[in-house]
């Protein structure tokens, strides 16, 4: 591996670590089921493998025992070990760890990645395995089998286990004061026509009827392509061969939706108070400061409250708003575990039998997190709701019907390779965002400089 590539790879991480915002560590969980397409295709190996599995997050986070445990069980001629390099299931540790496992070029045969652009780096460092020759043996579709489209470049070199759509938390009580109900399909005119009809009072007590929690510092710049992200395709600010994507009609949309409801609606909390606050979107919402929140599902965990922030009202969730009625409904922002074969490994056949278990069974088995896979049943996935909420203070006043729906129709946009200049273009949106916001320049000029300071750095990254 070259300085170049080892720099593109870091700066691509840095970009993607922004983004991920707090959704490493949080997800769901349920018991057992058979897939009906699982890995049992193939020859068993004649004697007996161990894979080599790197991984990262302690038992009480993932529940490792029951995830191998069960795996042995159905293919005695495999075993498992673990090679957990981060207890404490801190992401960037494990990406240091393991990038320098595979140039010592340590044994390795299963890796984990906890977001799209730690997968797609490794992937173009040679780090990873296609596993497009096991797929089409067993003669499923991806598309079709997972919520997750996980292919880069035209092939596939993972699966996707957990699955984390980003949905809307709404504060119940303040929707019957409304005298609204808990949408089940909307878009975002509905959506900010709520948050007109929520807000509520005036000065330092005002409640709004939103709050968006970025972008900021360079991060959070999810709520910056809103609109975009409920589209299958094309919904980041690059595109999937590294071109701006920021002349798309639905990127100024997005702009001008949050635009519109802070500065006109006056429906969602200021951007200036945000930053000054150093505001939170969790004492936001459970504090009642905001009665809708956007945000990602691993906030499942929390939606009947913790310790630190008890729940004193009944909650719902709402699908991730679309732009139009006839728009395909479920599309957002996504996090996923990517489960991978390393290309170094000497079993890859058995090393893709453990990640086909882990994303269909072995998710279930693991009893922490909703899987990506999409043959669960739903009594499995009741089950899975069951689990995570009762972990919470008060499950009771969860709506868990919503969460169950939104849940079960939510599937996740292509994947956007990163690229070494990723960082800089969010760096780039933020600015001309808060000048925006700020009022130091109009829409049409923020859109403008948004699209020449991107593209300058697009064509510098050729030279």
């Amino acid at each position: 591996m070259n300085k170049k590539r080892w720099s593109q790879m870091i700066a691509g991480l840095a970009a993607v670590g922004m983004l991920a915002g707090c959704s490493g560590g949080n997800t769901e969980g349920g018991s057992g089921a058979a897939p009906s397409g699982g890995a049992s295709g193939g020859t068993t190996p004649a004697a007996p493998v161990t894979l080599k599995f790197h991984a990262f997050g302690s038992e009480a986070q993932q529940n490792w025992t029951k995830v191998i445990s069960s795996f042995e069980a159905k293919y005695p001629d495999i075993k498992v070990e673990l090679i957990n390099l981060s207890e404490k299931g801190d992401t960037q540790e494990y990406a240091k760890k393991l990038d320098l496992a595979a140039a010592s070029g340590e044994a390795m045969d299963v890796m984990m990645f906890s977001e799209a652009g730690m997968y797609a780096q490794r992937v173009a460092l040679g780090m990873v395995a296609p596993i497009d020759e096991f797929i089409n043996k067993e003669g499923f579709k991806v598309t079709e089998e997972y919520k997750v489209d996980t292919q880069l470049n035209g092939k596939y070199y993972a699966l996707p286990g957990k699955f984390n759509p980003w949905y809307v938390m709404l504060n119940k009580n303040h929707l019957k004061e409304a005298g609204l109900e808990v949408p089940t399909d909307w878009t975002w005119d509905q959506f900010a026509d709520y948050a007109k009809k929520l807000t509520k009072g005036d000065g330092p007590t005002k409640r709004y009827g939103t709050y968006f929690h970025g972008p900021q510092g360079g991060g959070w710049l999810e709520f910056t392509r809103l609109a975009l992200a409920n589209q299958p395709d094309n919904s980041d600010y690059l595109k999937t061969d590294g071109t701006s994507n920021l002349d798309n009609p639905l990127f100024r949309k997005s702009i001008e939706l949050r635009y519109q409801m802070e500065k006109v609606d006056k429906s969602s909390t200021p951007y200036t108070d945000m930053i000054s606050q150093k505001l939170h979107y969790r004492p936001q919402f459970f504090n009642q400061s905001a009665s809708m929140v956007v945000i990602g599902s691993w906030m499942n965990s929390e939606l009947g409250g913790t310790e630190q922030f008890p729940l004193n009202f009944e909650v719902a969730v709402a699908p991730f708003p679309k732009n139009t009625a006839s728009d395909p409904a479920g599309y957002s922002m996504v996090t996923t575990d990517f489960m991978a074969v390393a290309a170094s490994s000497k079993n890859k056949e058995a090393a893709y039998k453990f990640i086909r278990y882990f994303t269909t069974d072995g998710t279930i088995a693991q009893g922490k997190y909703v899987p990506s896979w999409t043959k669960v049943k739903n009594e499995d996935l009741t089950k899975i709701i069951d689990t995570i909420l009762a972990g919470t203070k008060s499950p009771d006043k969860v709506d868990k019907q919503s969460l169950i729906t939104v849940l079960q129709n939510s599937r996740a946009s292509k994947l956007v390779p990163p690229t070494s200049y990723q960082a800089d273009v969010y760096k780039v949106i933020n600015e001309e965002y808060e000048k925006l916001i700020l009022d130091k320049q109009n829409l049409d000029a923020m859109l403008k400089n948004t699209q020449d300071r991107a593209q300058k750095l697009i064509d510098s990254s050729k030279k």
